[in-house]
């Protein structure tokens, strides 16, 4: 089964719950700050989006 989830959607909901559990840790700044970045979609947005991409697609072939 696939699951797709909108980076926005999710670096949202990551930095909903660390700005509820008040969360100061470098986790919580990370979720932060890419979501700000998807958000705006900044010149930096094709590397840090590439970044991301690829980090994502290590993780899946980890899975198989």
């Amino acid at each position: 089964m696939v699951l797709n989830i909108s980076a926005v959607l999710l670096f949202g909901a990551a930095s909903a719950l660390a700005v509820r559990t008040k969360s100061a840790r470098g986790g919580a700044a990370l979720a932060l700050f890419l979501f700000g970045f998807f958000v705006a979609g900044t010149g930096a947005y094709e590397p840090i989006h590439n970044l991301v991409q690829a980090s994502a697609d290590a993780l899946s072939t980890l899975g198989k």
